[in-house]
C-alpha cells in the first residue's frame, strides 16, 4: 500500500540520519476517499491523498516556525497490515477521508519518492502556515491565503536526491 507521510525538512533530515521515520498519521487511498471521489482513477486518488498529506505538512510547519517554509511529503510502500484505517469520516473534511494511522515506524528504505515545495513558494507557504488557525475557524481571507499556498505544485524527488535538499 502506498502511504503519504507529512514531514518538514528538519524531520526529513532526522529520518535520513536515523534510518527510519516515525509518524503516526499518514494519508492513503482509503474506502472513504474512493467513495467521495468515485469518478477518480487510481492516480487521481493518490494525488488527492498526497494533497491531504501536504496540508498536514503545512500544519507541522505552523507548529515549527523555525523549519524552512516548504511542505514535504514522502511516499512510501508499506504492507497493508502496517496501516490502520478507522473509517467513519463521512462528515469530515477531504483530508480526513484519506487519513490512516501507522502501526510502526517506517524504514527509510520503504520511501519511494519525496515531494517538496520549490524554494520560490516559501513566502506563500509561510503566510499559509500563519493563516492556518484562522482558516480552520472559518476566516475566509485566511482560507484564501491557505488555498493560494496549496496552488503550488510539489516537486518530485527520487530517494537518492532527498539528502541533498536544501
Amino acid at each position: 500500500m502506498r502511504v503519504y507521510l507529512p514531514v518538514t525538512l528538519p524531520l526529513l533530515a532526522q529520518a535520513l540520519a536515523e534510518g527510519e521515520i516515525s509518524v503516526h498519521l499518514a494519508y492513503a487511498v482509503t474506502p472513504a476517499l474512493r467513495e467521495w471521489y468515485a469518478d477518480g482513477d487510481q492516480e487521481e486518488l493518490e494525488y488527492a491523498a498526497m494533497l491531504s498529506a501536504a496540508r498536514a505538512s503545512l500544519r507541522l510547519l505552523a507548529g515549527d516556525p523555525g523549519a524552512p517554509s516548504r511542505r514535504v511529503v514522502l511516499a512510501a510502500e508499506v504492507p497493508d497490515g502496517a496501516v490502520a484505517y478507522e473509517g467513519g469520516y463521512e462528515n469530515l473534511g477531504d483530508s480526513d477521508r484519506a487519513e490512516v494511522r501507522l502501526r510502526d515506524v517506517i524504514p527509510v528504505k520503504k520511501i519511494v519518492s519525496g515531494h517538496v515545495d520549490d524554494p520560490a513558494a516559501a513566502p506563500d507557504i509561510q503566510a499559509a502556515s500563519a493563516a492556518l488557525g484562522a482558516a480552520d475557524q472559518g476566516d475566509l481571507d485566511a482560507e484564501f491565503v491557505v488555498d493560494g499556498a496549496e496552488g503550488h505544485e510539489l516537486m518530485w524527488f527520487a530517494t537518492q536526491e532527498l539528502p541533498d535538499l536544501p
